[in-house]
């Protein structure tokens, strides 16, 4: 693809600046709160954070190898870095749908099924919740850490996966299923049975209610990116692996479209890790009265600090998800 060695490069490296200082500010203002004061979904907020910061350290070395025309020449720790970075990179991704089908979850049992969900909706829950998923997504990662690796092609080194095992190829695409299109049909489920029922139910409460639709369109705002910036690499993918597993005889031009839209899809997947902290401080008030505090205490007002405390304390006294008088615990709480 023609300019990929300067437009790639510099593309990388703006998604490593933004996504890095990003994420790293998410995880600073959400956890500033600790758990006390902060709100069930933060949990899954510092995770998905925390996953997009990781992966955002591996972009330099894409960025160097794109410089080189995909050349992979990192000496005696080429294949180590190669295996490594591929393997966060699967990792992320399946982490970052997971937590988002989990915060799904979470929205339908909060609407839908508030009264019936303490158990399910407890921190203890959600944190072993989030501790399964990264579990699941390291262990789901594997394959990209084993079938992947540096070969030597006609002008240099490339890291690359081993599109020769059927075994791969086909893991690759019940992966597509698992990690991706199922999720998302749970997501649509979720939502749906959400759509479904605030159209028939409505609360007395028209400040309660104002703020659950807030925090439904947070969540899926962050859902819809993921979708959007992951969707055509999944669909070039399933294209490309299919292609191979039925030994298609493609010709050029359908083979150079293929690594096209590879590439370009990957990019715009990329650039999912760099788009939620935007989301957090445009759309999110909670999120940006936080960042305020911090940056108040960081210069040295503590009264605004105490005060602003203070209101965040009568607020979660009053609107927590705590199912004793109130019977309401995070209905009222998600991405306010």
């Amino acid at each position: 693809m023609r300019g990929s060695t300067i437009f790639l490069p510099i593309l990388y490296y703006l998604i490593f600046f933004t996504g890095f200082l990003g994420n790293l500010f998410v995880i600073t203002v959400v956890g500033s709160k600790g758990r006390k004061g902060g709100r069930l979904v933060d949990t899954f907020v510092v995770n998905l954070a925390l996953a997009d910061l990781v992966f955002v350290l591996t972009l330099p070395l894409w960025a160097i190898s794109a410089r080189q025309n995909d050349h992979w020449d990192f000496g005696s720790a080429g294949d180590l870095l190669c295996k490594l970075s591929s393997y966060i990179i699967a990792v992320n991704r399946v982490s970052n749908i997971f937590f988002l089908t989990c915060m799904s979850v979470d929205r339908y049992l909060a609407v839908v099924k508030l009264m019936d969900s303490r158990y399910l909706r407890s921190s203890r829950c959600i944190r072993a919740t989030c501790a399964a998923v990264w579990l699941s997504s390291l262990v789901l990662g594997i394959p990209s850490l084993v079938y992947r690796r540096v070969e030597t092609a006609e002008d240099g080194l490339s890291c690359v996966e081993d599109n020769n095992s059927p075994f791969f190829l086909g893991l690759s695409l019940a992966m597509a299923l698992l990690t991706f299109v199922f999720p998302v049909l749970v997501i649509v489920l979720c939502y749906g049975t959400i759509v479904v029922h605030l159209n028939h139910h409505c609360t007395s409460n028209p400040r309660a209610e104002a703020r659950r639709r807030h925090s439904l369109k947070m969540v899926l705002s962050i859902i819809l990116a993921f979708v959007v910036s992951w969707l055509p690499f999944n669909i070039f993918k399933v294209i490309i692996i299919s292609s191979q597993l039925s030994n298609a005889d493609l010709s050029c031009d359908a083979q150079s479209w293929q690594r096209n839209g590879i590439l370009i899809s990957c990019c715009l997947a990329f650039l999912n890790s760099c788009v939620n902290p935007a989301i957090y401080f445009f759309l999110d008030h909670h999120f940006r009265r936080r960042a305020e505090t911090l940056y108040k205490t960081f210069i040295g007002k503590p009264k605004f600090l105490q005060s602003h405390n203070s209101s965040a304390s009568f607020t979660n006294v009053g609107t927590s998800e705590s199912f004793g008088a109130t019977g309401a615990r995070t209905q009222l709480q998600m991405l306010e």
